[in-house]
């Protein structure tokens, strides 16, 4: 890292986060009216101490692991069902990444349901969801199609879909049922981006008989935060629900026979399917929906019609007093957003504004835009007011108005079906209850304040409290993403900072922070590599070669950028097959495109013929995609942009110690050699592109910098790590996993090791000797874990039936002996099985977890003791131990009976019964 950053590295946490803070403040907060999708919410303080700044929900890893994961499980089935039922649809999922790119994902699912080509985009969508829109389409060849409703010519049956906006990008309300019901009669499906705030007391477009609905959840409780991390949601009718994007919890039934959930269908995801996935999504937003959830189940239905009444009345007060003032409103029928050719000079009124530190959307004929939301009081509203030269107050406007002015209510769009009956939205309206719920499912789940988490590929590292500290300041979480930049000066210097530094750190020139999540990042980098390809002439080039001990989700991306995927076969080191891959190179190479690899591999080695793997891809035309996800070995050691890579993704929620959420939000901005730098994402309203030589890829997430409130916890631990504490951890990551493959090695086979004999920050232990030897597999050892009070490694990826550990940096030697004493304790338990000693199919293996109504039932019949069950080792202790709060779940039975919502109030035996609310 730089000389000039050296003050930094001298400094402590308190230090830095002086800095920092001096920089925050050059951000302006200013009111902000403009909407398009992003409003300003009144945050719950409950919800933000006990939730968004608890290390108890930051720090879980994606529930894969559904025994130890019921409570974000549970909290995720809320979002689920809030979303339906303020949608009216049949099913939802657990979240996307935005609003924009939630409807990239609507697009490709009509695409893929009637594999039609055309797909019509309402030019009244928000501009950022048209580009997002526009973007993803040009590279999987369908074809976009901007045009208003009445344009729209479905009669040749070669329209895949529709997107409209419900309210517009304008603020108005129209009936979409007849576009809909044109569209079904050719076999083309409507698609609905919405707002969950309005659709509270307006008629739900499940209600006119749309088939995909969705939209951005953030006025439910999240902070503008400069355009993210925010939860997109997603809602489909019920015969789309397999080819819905992204993760789902399902609800199915334990070992005992008790209801329990898990995530749904994990056979569509990516690492699985690979490029036949329905999408390349890794990353959700976890954290962000169970805050909305929450702010649901809080507020309730009444307080959520509440807010939204007030809101809307707000804006009919606000209509009403610009009418007089002599300015002419667009539309006659909103929610909370009028659009406004001003009766006055319109620089009059922006200057007025500026006094009052007001910001309008402007658009670029002159009106005006002004979105209200939960926020707004009268002073704010007598603001507005003035601003636009009325003389008169919003109470005296009120108190005229009358009754007679109902607005949407008094119109047949007034919204007549219930919503949030369930249960759990009617229980917990007081802070004592609300808290008392989220820190009891909070001690369902394990998460970094319990124990390492030892995921391969997925570095569960440390997340500093310092670190995590400045994303509630309000002058990075208050800021609407779309204002000027003059604004926003210091998010500016923030990005400025993090793009120098991790620019040194990986070798790149240049780096965008538009994709926000890994996943994006690939997509981004591979838009950008074909974009590159493109403007040289050479779209002939297609063909991505992608090793097999690649990252998982690397396929789904590549076929997302519109290439044409070859696999590339490992040796039996777990490196690239040299002579497989020239053989391949030889053989496309006259439409050779790009080569995407993982260094380290997926399989735990340094690749030690990565420069001459890149060299030989640049020699036949191609572009190298180094995939970013294992920097965690390299950072201080080498550097992607020296030995031949030309674009990376970083992960900033796995190396960078962005905490990943129970399951997101994630950041993968991408970096890029000075050749591929104009090709990088740009925005259509923030201009972020100024180079005369740009030619951008297009618009990959909704806001121009991702999510960008999360960035302060990459800059902080930059800053006070340093440059020789980031080369320190690297090398720590690198020895605890040698130690502990070393600690193991004469019990378990360390699958793949490099050319000297060690692995990298990361190691497979082969288990799949076990299933012919005792009948127990991977899943086994990753249950009993369980009952040690540890997160299972993760299971039979990249390699069926064996288990990847990855143990980082941030753990001690004692905590590193207490996982490996566990893993040999279990091999122990094996052998027993083996040597048959220990019954092959009641074992503890094949009944774990545990469960402290098991061990503590009066029944008692298996074979070994409740002490062997429940305390396997010393260090388990009554006192500490965690308990897995359910038996082994039944995925088949999950997948058969797929339930994505709270069960019904007849599955209740008594509204007061805690045990039925624990599994509603």
């Amino acid at each position: 890292l730089g000389h000039s950053d050296i003050i930094y590295f001298q400094l402590g946490e308190n230090e830095i986060l002086d800095t920092l803070y001096s920089i925050a403040s050059k951000n302006k907060i200013w009111r902000s009216y403009i909407g398009m999708g992003y409003y300003n919410c009144s945050v719950p303080q409950p919800i933000a101490r006990n939730l968004l700044e608890n290390a108890g929900w930051v720090t879980q890893y994606t529930p894969y692991q559904p025994e130890v994961s019921q409570g974000r499980l549970e909290s995720l089935l809320n979002y689920q069902t809030m979303v339906c039922d303020i949608t009216g649809m049949d099913v939802a999922n657990a979240s996307l990444l935005d609003e924009g790119t939630a409807a990239a994902e609507a697009m490709q699912l009509c695409h893929r349901h009637n594999k039609r080509r055309k797909f019509y985009v309402d030019a009244r969508c928000h501009p950022q969801t048209i580009a997002v829109v526009q973007t993803r389409a040009n590279y999987t060849g369908v074809i976009t199609e901007l045009k208003l409703p009445h344009e729209m010519d479905f009669s040749g049956k070669d329209v895949s879909g529709v997107l409209f906006q419900y309210p517009d990008t304008e603020g108005k309300i129209e009936d979409f049922s007849e576009l809909v019901e044109r569209a079904h009669q050719n076999g083309t499906l409507a698609c609905c981006a919405t707002d969950l705030l309005a659709l509270c007391i307006l008629k739900p477009p499940g209600e006119f008989g749309v088939d995909v609905v969705l939209g951005n959840s953030q006025r439910f409780g999240v902070p503008l935060c400069y355009g993210g991390p925010h939860a997109a949601f997603f809602a489909v009718k019920e015969n789309l629900v397999r080819m819905m994007p992204g993760r789902m919890v399902g609800v199915t039934r334990d070992a005992s026979g008790k209801e329990v959930y898990r995530l749904a269908l994990q056979t569509r995801e990516q690492h699985i399917r690979r490029d036949k996935a329905t999408s390349n999504i890794c990353t959700a937003q976890a954290l962000l929906a169970n805050m909305s959830a929450m702010f649901g189940i809080y507020h309730g239905s009444d307080g959520l019609k509440h807010i939204a009444r007030r809101v809307h009345n707000a804006a009919l007060i606000l209509a009403e007093g610009l009418r007089r003032a002599g300015h002419k409103l667009h539309h006659d029928l909103f929610f909370d957003t009028l659009t406004i050719t001003c009766g006055c000079s319109v620089k009059e009124v922006l200057d007025r504004a500026a006094l009052r530190k007001i910001n309008f959307r402007i658009y670029s004929d002159g009106r005006l835009g002004v979105s209200l939301d939960e926020t707004v009081n009268e002073k704010d509203l007598d603001d507005i007011l003035w601003i636009f030269g009325c003389e008169s107050s919003s109470e005296l406007i009120a108190e005229s108005m009358g009754e007679e002015t109902k607005g949407i209510l008094g119109t047949p769009f007034k919204r007549t079906s219930k919503f949030l009956t369930h249960q759990v939205f009617n229980s917990y309206h007081s802070e004592t209850n609300i808290v008392r719920y989220m820190k009891r499912l909070e001690n369902k789940d394990i998460s970094l304040v319990h124990s390492m988490i030892p995921l391969g590929s997925c570095t569960m590292k440390l997340n500093s409290s310092a670190e995590l500290t400045p994303i509630t300041w309000r002058e990075f979480a208050n800021i609407h993403p779309f204002v000027p930049l003059d604004q926003a000066q210091g998010y500016q210097q923030l990005f400025k900072d993090l793009e120098k530094d991790l620019c040194e750190i990986t070798g790149y020139d240049k780096i965008s922070f538009q994709p926000n999540s890994g996943a994006q990042g690939e997509y981004a980098g591979l838009a950008a590599i074909k974009a590159y390809l493109n403007a040289k002439g050479e779209r002939h080039r297609t063909v991505c070669l992608i090793p097999k001990s690649a990252h998982g989700t690397n396929p789904a991306s590549a076929q997302m950028a519109g290439m044409k995927i070859q696999p590339i076969e490992v040796d039996k080191n777990g490196s690239i097959d040299i002579s497989h891959l020239k053989a391949m190179v030889d053989k496309h190479k006259e439409n050779l495109a790009a080569i995407m690899i993982t260094y380290p591999s997926t399989n735990g080695v340094f690749e030690e013929e990565i420069g001459d793997v890149c060299d030989l891809i640049h020699k036949h035309g191609g572009q190298v995609y180094l995939d970013g996800a294992n920097m965690n070995a390299q950072v201080g050691l080498c550097r992607p942009g020296d030995y031949g890579s030309d674009v990376s993704h970083l992960n900033l929620h796995k190396t960078f110690c962005i905490p990943h959420g129970g399951g997101g939000p994630g950041m993968g901005p991408i970096g890029v050699k000075k050749h591929l730098a104009p090709y990088l994402p740009t925005h259509p309203v923030i201009k972020i592109q100024p180079d005369e030589d740009a030619c951008p890829l297009g618009t990959v997430s909704a806001a121009p910098w991702g999510s960008s409130a999360i960035l302060p916890i990459s800059w902080v631990y930059i800053k006070t790590m340093g440059a020789k504490g980031l080369k320190h951890a690297s090398e720590i990551a690198i020895l605890n996993a040698n130690y502990m493959a070393k600690r193991l090695e004469k019990h378990y086979k360390v699958l793949f090791r490099g050319a000297r004999g060690f692995v990298a920050h990361e190691f497979i232990l082969d288990t799949r000797p076990f299933k012919k030897t005792a009948n127990i597999e991977a899943v086994d050892l990753a249950k009993r874990l369980q009952d040690y009070g540890f997160h299972a490694p993760t299971m039979s990826w990249p390699v069926a039936g064996t288990l990847m550990i990855e143990p980082t940096e941030s753990e001690d030697k004692t905590e590193l002996d207490r996982f490996c004493d566990a893993m040999i304790s279990i091999r122990q338990e094996i052998a027993e099985i083996e040597e048959g000693r220990m019954d092959p199919q009641i074992n503890p293996l094949k009944m774990s977890p545990h469960t402290l109504n098991c061990v503590t039932s009066s029944k008692w019949d298996r074979p070994y003791s409740r002490e062997v069950a429940a305390f396997p080792l010393p260090f388990v202790k009554p006192e500490s131990k965690f308990w897995p709060t359910i038996a082994r779940i039944d995925d088949i039975y999950g997948d058969q009976h797929l339930v994505c919502t709270c069960p019904p109030m007849e599955a209740y035996e008594s509204p007061f019964s805690e045990q039925k609310r624990a599994s509603s």
